[in-house]
């Protein structure tokens, strides 16, 4: 009898195993019947995200050495796509509500809408003022450990009322997540919410009360909170509001108060994210944390931007790929990156659409799931900035003509944002030539996405290769190019 039921039992669990394997089978990525419908912005020229080719695939089975490739192969899968999207600080909102009504629509749509617009669908936000306020504010009165006096008026006016139509026009689902940029003056060891200054230890249980308060009164507002960074940028001691934390003192604070604190509160399910500072000192920040079980428990991922290049060095893009080594099951996250030094001169620099292809590139092929730009919007002089500290965002509204003005960056960035899907799959894309820079995902409609970048002088002609099959593609001088096939 147990003769029976155990070859009974492998043969049921063969049979499962060959179907489990003929379903895999079965949904493997095919060239066949696939057109590749090509996407293209390039310099000098009017294309905009503009749809410039539908190609089919061919046999090559064998590219040579003088062929331009990008070799794309989609059984090989890596991380899972989140998202992509910006910051709505106060500055945005303040702009947004100087818009006409028809451009406030267009705006919306612009950003937020995958078909007429680039389908952003991750929110960053500030819990009370950073430099892209019109001056400093906190949620409390000065003085209130105990956090009575909380209060969230002051985002009502502007911020709240454009994330609320943000999460509309993206169909009512974004990611959202927010930032502290310094706790309040009468918390820290130098009564300033400006230029560094560390929170007092005696006010470490306080300042974690203050991000559940602040969740639990923007989910009352009908805002869900998805997570949270513990602090802006916790190495720089900035003109603006900023707070000073040591990677041992980020990691006590975790561990000690906040993790804890949001757990007690009913919030343990928000993602928290450390770090949220330049790559530089990534790998640092994120060892002394994640060796440490007791922090390591509380971590969804690390967050990440993109100004390292401040000390006269080159983007330090291997550092994201050399901890997702380290903790492949902690999640990396791009939280800010924007062109600095505002000249309205330099609003149509191609470059600064080039900064982002490339850092995007180099970002999600290093293991990031989630990339979130800085200011959605700004004035025509690239703020409002109380500490002058004036910068470049996607499109500009000029309050003076009611213009909405596009950058090259909205357009680079929708090469990522309005084809890649939540929840698609990297897949391994890699250039035959350094002229090219390319990454690729798989949508889980079964469609492959896969961008390619021309940061030369010269107009080239290179192969899309999946396997033996390939199908021929030219892209012009500085141009980004997305392939949906």
């Amino acid at each position: 009898m147990k003769k029976i039921t155990t070859a009974t039992l492998l043969a049921v669990s063969f049979l499962a195993l060959s179907q489990q394997k003929s379903n895999i089978q079965s949904k493997s990525f095919s060239t066949n019947n696939k057109t590749v419908t090509v996407y293209t912005t390039a310099e000098g020229t009017n294309l905009r995200l503009t749809k410039t080719d539908n190609l089919q695939f061919t046999d090559l089975k064998q590219p040579l050495e003088t062929q331009l490739c990008v070799f794309v192969n989609p059984s090989k899968t890596f991380q899972t796509f989140l998202g992509i999207g910006g910051a709505i600080t106060d500055a945005s909102a303040e702009v947004f509500a100087k818009l006409t009504k028809e451009n406030q629509k267009e705006f919306l749509e612009a950003y937020y809408n995958k078909e007429k617009g680039i389908g952003y669908s991750i929110i960053r936000t500030n819990i009370h003022s950073c430099d892209f306020s019109s001056g400093s504010y906190t949620y409390v009165e000065e003085g209130d450990k105990a956090l009575k006096s909380f209060n969230i008026a002051h985002d009502k006016e502007f911020k709240i009322p454009l994330i609320k139509k943000a999460i509309a026009a993206a169909g009512g689902k974004a990611t959202l997540y927010a930032s502290p940029w310094s706790p309040p003056a009468f918390m820290k060891d130098t009564k300033n919410m400006l230029k560094g200054g560390k929170l007092l230890p005696e006010f470490y249980q306080s300042w974690a009360n203050y991000y559940v308060k602040f969740i639990n009164s923007y989910q009352k507002e009908g805002i869900p909170v998805w997570g949270l960074t513990i602090q802006n940028e916790p190495m720089a001691r900035q003109t603006w509001e900023s707070c000073i934390y040591t990677a041992e003192e980020e990691r006590d604070f975790l561990k000690n108060y906040l993790g804890p604190t949001l757990k007690k509160a009913g919030l343990g399910d928000k993602k928290i994210t450390v770090w949220d500072h330049n790559r530089d000192l990534l790998a640092q920040r994120a060892s002394t944390i994640l060796d440490d079980p007791a922090a390591n428990k509380y971590v969804w991922g690390i967050g990440f931007h993109w100004y390292e290049s401040w000390s006269g060095g080159d983007s330090m893009f291997e550092n994201v790929g050399k901890v997702h080594e380290m903790y492949p099951d902690k999640n990396l996250m791009f939280t800010e990156g924007c062109v600095e030094k505002f000249d309205a001169k330099k609003l149509q620099l191609w470059a600064n659409g080039e900064r982002y292809g490339e850092s995007m590139i180099h970002d999600f092929n290093n293991g990031t799931v989630g990339w979130t730009d800085w200011n959605i919007l700004l004035d025509e002089n690239g703020g409002p900035n109380h500490v002058g500290n004036f910068c470049f965002s996607p499109i500009h509204g000029n309050t003076k003509t009611g213009e909405l003005i596009y950058t090259p960056s909205y357009y680079f960035i929708g090469h990522f944002s309005k084809f890649i899907g939540k929840s698609a799959k990297r897949i391994s894309s890699v250039s035959s030539q350094s002229y090219l820079m390319t990454t690729s995902f798989l949508n889980q409609d079964g469609k492959a996405v896969t961008v390619v970048m021309n940061k030369t002088d010269k107009k080239l002609k290179y192969n899309l290769c999946i396997g033996t099959k390939a199908t021929e593609i030219n892209i012009l001088p500085h141009a980004i190019q997305t392939l949906v096939y």
